[in-house]
Order: structure tokens, then C-alpha cells, then sequence
């Protein structure tokens, strides 16, 4: 009998969210999904980077991708948020700090 990995065990050969990160992403998502502004997401773990990925629907391109990118820790920082356009808005060694990015893109005028 073969032993079987566990149905979430990480895969050392990908790049993944930890539950803090994930979170703080989430969070963003929430409440810009509270406004009506994001209705769908998708996250793709792959051997150099995790991506977040937001849509207005479905069935479209994604309005924002939130990356991890390990090899450019050192570098420009791991994370970075980039336009449906591929233009980098933020990039940065702090999480938190990169997500800022979405905080003047939420203000709106109410009538």
C-alpha cells in the first residue's frame, strides 16, 4: 500500500499564500465585493509564483492580479499588484503595504 499524501500537503515545488497573507488578501477582496466592485477570483499556484487573480465576472480577464514572487524577494520585493494592462501599481517587500494600492480605488462619491 502506498502512502498518500495528505489532500492539502504543500508541494515544496510551488509557491503558495500562508493563512496570514491569504487573509490580508481576502480581506481587500471582501470588501470590495461589499461595494459591487469584484464579483469572482482565482488563485493559481505555480513553481515561481503564487497569483491572486480578481474579476468583475467570470467569464472575463482578471481586473488585478495579486502576485508572490520568492526570487524577487531581494530584489524589487515578493509582492506586487498588476493591472488587468500588465502595469505593476505596487510592489513591495510588505503585503499590507502593496494591498494599499486598492484603498483610493474603493473611495467613490455617494449620491
Amino acid at each position: 500500500m502506498m502512502n498518500a499524501a495528505p489532500p492539502f500537503a504543500t508541494d515544496p515545488d510551488r509557491v503558495v499564500f500562508d493563512r496570514t497573507e491569504l487573509g490580508s488578501i481576502l480581506t481587500v477582496y471582501g470588501r470590495f465585493v461589499a461595494a459591487g466592485e469584484w464579483r469572482d477570483y482565482a488563485m493559481s499556484f505555480l513553481r515561481d509564483a503564487a497569483v491572486f487573480c480578481v474579476f468583475r465576472h467570470a467569464a472575463e480577464h482578471p481586473l488585478y492580479r495579486i502576485e508572490k514572487r520568492p526570487k524577487l524577494r531581494n530584489a524589487q520585493g515578493l509582492y506586487a499588484v498588476i493591472a488587468m494592462d500588465g502595469r505593476i501599481l505596487k510592489r513591495g517587500h510588505d503585503l499590507a503595504q502593496v494591498l494599499k494600492v486598492f484603498d483610493k480605488k474603493l473611495i467613490r462619491a455617494i449620491d
